[in-house]
């Protein structure tokens, strides 16, 4: 199942099932809009993806360094799907790693977009599976030897997932060690103070809030919805709340 791409930024989508993921590119006009359904399809692409076509499950470990963006909500659910370890590490600075618990241990598959891939700033670590994960639409014009495109790759995979793959909370669902339960509370923990409630619209400026607990989990965890503006200009937040309808800016 397509996500619904438009180049329409003033009016809310009119579908029958409201999106519950928004994406809007306030420099090039792009706007895809994702239906729970159309999460689930994608998420589940892409856990077939690490599972089938890189034979990864629980115990390994996957490098997430991707923004905000509807891709990167398909890649870390999947990941998250199959029972992964998932590093979303911040940009490093200065070429300097950074460190966490267990960071000297491999990871084996790492998603990345080129603009970081080709960074001198950036720490990407190496992995036997290694994929670009493009922020525009359609597939990459340009794939480096030893890397594949992800928007490619994961349409060999079907998009809904036959077997389940058993997750506890008290699994890594990060490659620090923090488990699915605590990830859930903090997510949960994240909601209540930002007074997210099922039906909210959160809007994040893509810019300025990287980590996924707080544009991804949180609102998830409370049923709410998401608005992701990448290249958001501040003196055009109001006009994009009130086109979006969002309740909540975080």
């Amino acid at each position: 199942m397509q996500p619904t791409v438009t180049a329409d930024l003033t009016v809310p989508p009119t579908a029958i099932e409201s999106p519950m993921l928004s994406y809007r590119d306030e420099a090039t006009g792009e706007r895809v809009d994702l239906t729970a359904q159309q999460v689930g399809s994608w998420a589940a692409r892409s856990a077939g993806l690490l599972r089938d076509g890189c034979g990864l499950g629980p115990g390994s470990r996957v490098a997430v360094l991707l923004p905000p963006h509807w891709r990167t909500a398909a890649v870390l659910l999947g990941a998250w799907a199959c029972g992964l370890a998932v590093s979303f590490r911040p940009r490093a600075t200065a070429g300097l790693p950074v460190l966490e618990p267990g960071g000297d241990r491999p990871f084996d598959a790492v998603l990345v977009t080129p603009q970081r891939q080709d960074d001198w700033l950036e720490d990407v670590p190496d992995a036997p599976h290694r994929y670009l994960v493009g922020t525009g639409p359609g597939p990459l014009a340009d794939v480096p030897l030893g890397w594949l495109d992800w928007s490619a790759e994961v349409l060999r995979h079907p998009d809904t997932t036959p077997d389940h793959t058993a997750i506890h909370p008290s699994d890594p669902a990060t490659a620090d060690g923090t488990t699915y339960g605590q990830w859930g509370a903090i997510a949960q923990g994240i909601a209540e103070v930002l007074d997210l409630r099922a039906g909210d619209r959160l809007l994040v400026d893509a810019a300025e809030h990287e980590e996924p607990l707080k544009w991804l989990l949180a609102p998830l965890s409370a049923g709410a919805s998401v608005v992701i503006s990448a290249n958001l200009d501040p003196a055009r937040r109001d006009a994009i709340v009130a086109a979006e309808r969002v309740t909540r800016v975080l």
